[in-house]
């Protein structure tokens, strides 16, 4: 049977990933749309900026955002004066799933994005559409898919993350004790193997299930493009 401890941990797990992907997506989309669209200056570093979430050390960001967002910092301390203070708190854990995921919603809905018949812009463009209607009208509803696919995959990454929130939001059971914060302190206790096997399941089934929908919805978005 799942224990009262599991199932807290299960429930702030699926709270943070929504919420990570929820603040991840708006901006997931402008930049998908923008490296898609545009040629600016710059460029290069921007995407490299964008990607380093896949290759630095999980630790590293959730330090970034404990030296820039912590209540003693001068960001952090603005924060707290507004009365917001993600640091230790299931809000900091969304934060740092949500930069974590932020790579891979970008890469996807991007992908849509290039997908798009460029025609269909360009006949817009000559009956006199402007840039923000064919977006609304023509690109957004065409990257649907593809913009669903960068859901699921964020939400995979964000229920599975570690590393940055355990630096940025601590582990603390009931409140910033996710998954596999969960897991990670099941393994250090002694006797704690069968909890710890557990929670590893529950961490697959979310992550493998994501990725499954993540994928059918690519495929799907590739076929009616008759890719």
């Amino acid at each position: 049977m799942i224990s009262d401890f599991e199932i807290a941990a299960l429930l702030l797990s699926f709270k943070v990933a929504i919420w990570a992907t929820i603040l991840s997506l708006p901006l997931a989309i402008v930049m998908g749309h923008t490296m898609a669209r545009r040629d600016f200056a710059g460029k290069t570093a921007v995407e490299v900026l964008i990607h380093a979430p896949l290759v630095v050390p999980p630790v590293v960001v959730g330090y970034l955002l404990l030296i820039l967002l912590a209540p003693n910092s001068m960001i952090g301390g603005w924060l707290v004066s507004l009365g917001i203070s993600p640091a230790f708190k299931w809000q900091g854990a969304a934060l740092a799933s949500g930069l974590m995921a932020l790579p891979l919603m970008i890469r996807a809905i991007r992908q849509a994005f290039e997908a798009e018949p460029k025609a269909y812009l360009e006949v817009a463009a000559t009956l006199g559409a402007t840039a923000r209607r064919r977006f609304w009208r023509i690109s957004l509803p065409l990257a649907v898919p593809g913009i669903l696919s960068g859901v699921a995959l964020g939400f995979a990454r964000a229920i599975g993350e570690f590393g940055a929130t355990i630096t940025f939001a601590a582990n603390i059971p009931g409140l910033t004790q996710t998954l596999p914060l969960a897991l990670y302190s099941a393994a250090q206790s002694p006797g704690g193997e069968e909890a710890a096997a557990r929670l590893a399941l529950l961490c697959l089934i979310p992550a493998i299930s994501s990725l499954a929908l993540s994928e059918w919805l690519a495929r799907r978005a590739r076929r009616s493009r008759g890719l």
